[in-house]
Order: structure tokens, then C-alpha cells, then sequence
């Protein structure tokens, strides 16, 4: 009887098993939006050069100023006043 009981208690409970379809999807990023205007192409110390670009924000390493994709940002954001958020 005793032994019942210990193997009870460390039995995991049985669940019932979800359907694949519709419980796996991803929730929507809440916060997706807030940084499109905050992206690298908008920044004062972003150096575009062609299709990617050079942050400034940084004294340059030994290998020079980090390359940066104009679509990615970061914390340093300062918004270029010559320049409009698409």
C-alpha cells in the first residue's frame, strides 16, 4: 500500500495531447513597430556606404568602424536631423 501511494505522487499527471494544427504558431511581436524609425539608416552616426553602412558612434577599432546593415539598430540611436524616418 505504500508503495501505491510514493509511485502516485511521482506519476506525472496525464494530460490531454493538443492537435498540431494552430497550437504552435508564434505570438506577434508587441513591439515590432515601435523601432522602425529607429533604424540605422535614420541615425546621425551612420555612414552610409552602398548597400550597408559604417557606425560612428564608436572610436574605430583596429579593423576600422564597425560595418552596420542600414535596417538594424541599436541603443546609441540618435536621430539624424537631415534625415526622414521612412
Amino acid at each position: 500500500m505504500m508503495k501505491d501511494r510514493i509511485t502516485e505522487k511521482t506519476t506525472p499527471e496525464r494530460r490531454p495531447r493538443r492537435s498540431g494544427a494552430g497550437h504552435s504558431k508564434a505570438p506577434r511581436d508587441p513591439w515590432r513597430h515601435k523601432a522602425v524609425g529607429l533604424r540605422c539608416s535614420t541615425c546621425m552616426w551612420c555612414v552610409p556606404k552602398g548597400k550597408n553602412g559604417r557606425c560612428r558612434r564608436h572610436a574605430p577599432t583596429m579593423s576600422g568602424f564597425p560595418v552596420v546593415m542600414l535596417s538594424d539598430w541599436c541603443g546609441d540611436h540618435k536621430l539624424d536631423p537631415n534625415c526622414t524616418p521612412r
